[in-house]
């Protein structure tokens, strides 16, 4: 699809500098536009190419000076990066929609589904489930007895979602993630074996969380596990049971909480970070990258990096001193042979 410089602007209340009849008919990264498409600056390192770029338009932030003269239309906004995202989604929603029911689906008799559903072939809903309105089911998903999915949902091919769970609306799941699987409960018996505690709770996640591809999240063993509004949560990451994570925090690739923690609200984990079990994490916490967490933090809006993680200042003073430790170690030694020495001739 076409859009003119002028209806871009006005969707963003942006202000247009150039051609206000500009076309453009796709996006780009501003170093590899070409003429036609809409690009991008947000981040002050990638100034220079708005001189060079192909672009037919950018987004600029309002404050951006210029060096040069530039040869594309850009539309100033109050938060280029964001224009950009709400731009995506404008020309998501343009794209046609999937409806209707395939013949290839097993849906059980007594389930609902809302208005402008759609259900892909070799999908299976089972008995009792509610799906609201607009809900996109693709195929070869998996729903189980009793689960609700509310209005706009869209689950991705090849996500299994337990009994007797509860999504919200606007709930948007990748493939193959699993909602509702057993929580990894054993009581240790006799003669070194384990018997399995039945999980008899289920997963809640409210409305316009975001779940990446092959994430697990088990199902409470009594109870729910909790998934609150806003959060989203990327590829591969491990929910487990019992655990609430409070709405709007974030969550990058292979993090893994263990059972009954309790993350509070806007915390941003970065990659590969664990959280040991029925801990509690305080509103805002920060962690990078690798960062191991085996107690409570109390303390909301702190930034730890680490494991187990300190305060991220600490961390990266520590982190000099760690890679000045071979220059050191040779120092106490040869500090050690000196006193020995001195010992010596007394």
């Amino acid at each position: 699809m076409e859009f003119k410089a002028q209806i871009i602007a006005a969707f963003l209340n942006g202000e247009i500098e150039g051609d206000a009849d500009a076309t453009v008919t796709t996006v780009a990264k501003i170093e590899e536009a070409t003429p036609g498409t809409l690009a991008f600056l947000a981040n002050p390192k990638y100034n220079h190419y708005l001189y060079t770029t192909k672009a037919t338009i950018v987004l600029v932030n309002k404050d951006l000076q210029l060096e040069q003269p530039v040869s594309c239309t850009l539309i100033r906004v109050a938060d280029a990066y964001a224009a950009f995202a709400s731009l995506l989604e404008l020309y998501q929603n343009t794209k046609q929609q999937k409806v209707g029911i395939s013949t290839q689906a097993c849906i059980e008799q007594s389930a609902k589904l809302g208005e402008d559903a759609y259900v892909g072939p070799f999908a299976y809903i089972g008995e009792n489930v509610t799906i609201g309105k607009n809900a996109k089911i693709y195929p070869h998903v998996y729903i189980g007895d009793n689960t609700v999915i509310g209005d706009n949902a869209t689950i991705y091919s090849g996500v299994k979602i337990y009994h007797e769970c509860v999504l919200g609306n606007n709930v948007t799941i990748h493939a193959s993630s699993v909602i509702g699987a057993d929580g990894f409960g054993f009581a240790p018996s006799a003669a070194n074996q384990y018997k399995k505690i039945p999980q008899i709770g289920n997963v809640v996640i409210e409305d316009y969380v975001e779940i990446g591809a092959n994430a697990c999240i088990d199902r409470a063993t009594m109870g729910s596990t909790i998934i609150r509004k806003g959060v989203k949560l990327d590829n591969l990451i491990q929910v487990a049971h019992n655990v609430e994570v409070g709405e709007n925090t974030v969550m990058a690739a292979q993090s893994g909480i263990a059972g009954s923690t309790k993350v509070g609200a806007n915390c941003m984990f970065g990659g590969q970070v664990g959280i040991a079990g029925h801990i509690t994490i305080a509103n805002g916490v920060k962690l990078a990258a690798q960062t191991g967490i085996g107690n409570s933090l109390k303390v909301e809006d702190q930034i730890l990096m680490g494991a187990p993680g300190i305060d991220i200042r600490n961390f990266q003073k520590s982190t000099i001193v760690f890679k000045n430790l071979p220059d050191l170690a040779k120092q106490v030694s040869e500090l050690k042979k000196e006193i020995a020495a001195l010992k010596a001739n007394k």
